[in-house]
C-alpha cells in the first residue's frame, strides 16, 4: 500500500533526495533504518536546508547596515578575503560538477557578500570605489567561469581558501578586539554562518568526499566560532556609533 502510494513521487525523490536503491529500501522493503541511505537522506535534506537558509543569511547584516547608514566595525579587507573563499568554492564546485545541494549556498552568499562590500564603501564615502568593486568582481567571476582558466588554477584557488578564511576572520576578530565591540555585525548572520559551516562538514563528506572542500568547511567552522564567541562576549557593549547617536 505504502509502496504504491509513494510510486508517483519516485522520480521527484530520486532526482533530488535519494538514489533509486534507497527509494526501494525505504518504500518497498520498508527498511527505514538503512544507515547508508539515511546518511544520504540526511545529507540532502541538510544541504537543501542550508541553501534555503543562505538566501537570507546575510540579509540581517545588509538591513542593519542600511538602517544604521554606517559600516562601523566591518572590515572591507575581511569581506574581500571572504569573497575570495566563497568564489573559489563556487568555481571549484562547478568545475568538478558537484551536485548543487553540496555547494548551492555559496551562490547566494556571494551575492550578499558583494552587496555588503559595496555598502561598506558607500557608507565610508567611497561610492565610486564601490561601483568599481562591483564591476571588477563581475569581470573576474566571468573569467573564472570561462574555459580560459585551466582546472589546475581553479584547484589552486580552492586551496587558498583555507588561509583566506583564516586571515579574513582574524582581521574581523582583530577589528572587534581593537574597537572593544562588534559594531554593526549582525548576530543572526554570524550564528547562521557558524551553524551552516558546521552542517556543511557532514554534507561535504557525504556528497563529495573532496578533502579540499572538507578542510575548507572545518576551518570555516572554527573561524566562524571565534566571531560568534566575540559577539557573545561583547553582547552588551555599545558601539561608539550608538553612543554618538545618543549624545
Amino acid at each position: 500500500m505504502a509502496a504504491s502510494f509513494m510510486e508517483p513521487f519516485r522520480e521527484l525523490l530520486v532526482k533530488f533526495l535519494i538514489p533509486e536503491k534507497c527509494f526501494d529500501e525505504f518504500f518497498i522493503n520498508f527498511n527505514f533504518l538503512d544507515v547508508p541511505c539515511l546518511k544520504i537522506l540526511i545529507s540532502k535534506v541538510l544541504g537543501i536546508g542550508i541553501i534555503a537558509g543562505s538566501i537570507m543569511v546575510k540579509l540581517p547584516q545588509i538591513i542593519k547596515l542600511i538602517r544604521a547608514k554606517s559600516a562601523e566595525g566591518l572590515s572591507f579587507k575581511a569581506v574581500l578575503l571572504e569573497l575570495l573563499a566563497i568564489t573559489g568554492t563556487m568555481v571549484y564546485s562547478i568545475s568538478n560538477s558537484f551536485p548543487f545541494s553540496a555547494w548551492g549556498e555559496v551562490l547566494f552568499l556571494m551575492v550578499q557578500t558583494v552587496t555588503i562590500g559595496f555598502l561598506i564603501q558607500h557608507y565610508g564615502g567611497n561610492t565610486g570605489r564601490g561601483i568599481g568593486f562591483l564591476g571588477l568582481y563581475a569581470v573576474i567571476l566571468l573569467l573564472l567561469l570561462s574555459p580560459l582558466i585551466p582546472k589546475t588554477v581553479i584547484t589552486l584557488m580552492q586551496a587558498t581558501n583555507v588561509p583566506a578564511i583564516v586571515i579574513s576572520r582574524l582581521i574581523q576578530a582583530a577589528t572587534n578586539y581593537r574597537n572593544g565591540h562588534t559594531g554593526q555585525l549582525s548576530a543572526i548572520t554570524v550564528f547562521l554562518l557558524f551553524a551552516g559551516s558546521l552542517a556543511r562538514i557532514f554534507t561535504t563528506v557525504q556528497e563529495t568526499g573532496d578533502p579540499l572542500m572538507i578542510l575548507t568547511f572545518v576551518v570555516s567552522s572554527c573561524c566562524n566560532g571565534i566571531i560568534a564567541a566575540q559577539l557573545l562576549y561583547y553582547w552588551n557593549v555599545p558601539s561608539s556609533h550608538k553612543e554618538k547617536k545618543h549624545k
